[in-house]
């Protein structure tokens, strides 16, 4: 098996910067959560070695999870997201704590720390917003991450439909260098579309997956679960390896390393 890392070997290829106007996919199901791969992505894009990768950051905004959870995460693999984001290479927008909770702070609890807060349900109040934050970043290249984007369909007003949501990325993705979104893909979500939220999700989650340079697509183990694999990734885009599909095991420990393998190995 591969040894744990930051990036584990097999996947670096696919964590690294991608090019201009691309848009990388991940998703997830209950059970395989896409967490530990976009903290892999953001220090691929912050942590990289090149005089270009250090002019390079990041709009990081999360429906469903808030600014501690990814500064704790990040800080595990020696990440720190308050250094960079006082550098201007790193804004949060936490879309969890306003929209959800209704808890937002009416000012920034940190002055220094370059976070905003979703406080609107109505789609152009949260395109403004994140056309704010990606002005915040001190740098040339910037990159938009957008975790769990399908939860906007859920916590907003009715008006809020797949193609609204994907006019709204067509539109934050032409200020940026590449864009990268996370989406569920259980099969309740996807496959009953009994209704009118389910057939909303599964054409978000289609129509994106068709838009993707590449999709890395995270599963249980079709056997069930294992004592040492968490669950399979499989990679799949045109940016992939030629158009090559590919496919390995990772798995989580209980620090947050993680290795990638190929079965068998």
């Amino acid at each position: 098996m591969a040894s744990s890392s930051r990036i584990p070997h097999l996947l670096e290829p696919y964590i690294e910067l991608p090019s201009e106007s691309s848009l990388v996919l991940l998703t997830s199901v209950l059970g395989a959560s896409s967490n530990w791969l976009v903290l892999r992505h953001l220090y691929s894009y912050l942590r990289g070695v090149s005089g270009e990768d250090r002019d390079t950051g990041v709009v990081l905004v999360s429906f469903l999870r808030d600014g501690a959870f990814w500064r704790d995460g990040a800080a595990k693999m020696g990440l720190d997201l308050d250094a960079l984001s006082r550098a201007g290479r790193v804004v949060f927008v936490d879309g969890l704590t306003g929209l959800v909770t209704g808890d937002a702070p009416p000012v920034p609890a940190n002055p220094a720390r370059k976070e905003r807060f979703l406080r609107s349900t109505k789609l152009p109040d949260i395109k403004k917003e994140l056309e704010a934050a990606v002005a915040d970043l001190r740098t040339t290249r910037k990159v938009l991450v957008v975790d769990q984007l399908d939860a906007l369909l859920a916590i907003t007003d009715e008006t809020t439909t797949s193609i609204t949501i994907q006019n709204l990325l067509l539109s934050l993705r032409s200020l940026v260098h590449s864009t990268l979104a996370t989406l569920s893909a259980d099969t309740p979500l996807v496959g009953a579309q009994a209704t009118t939220l389910e057939r909303e999700h599964a054409s978000l989650v289609l129509s994106t997956a068709h838009a993707a340079d590449a999709v890395l697509a995270l599963r249980m183990l079709d056997t069930g679960t294992a004592r040492d694999v968490s669950g399979v990734v499989r990679l799949t885009g045109p940016a992939v390896d030629g158009g090559e599909p590919a496919e390995f095991l990772y798995h989580v420990a209980a620090d947050g390393g993680v290795r990638v393998f190929e079965r068998g190995s």
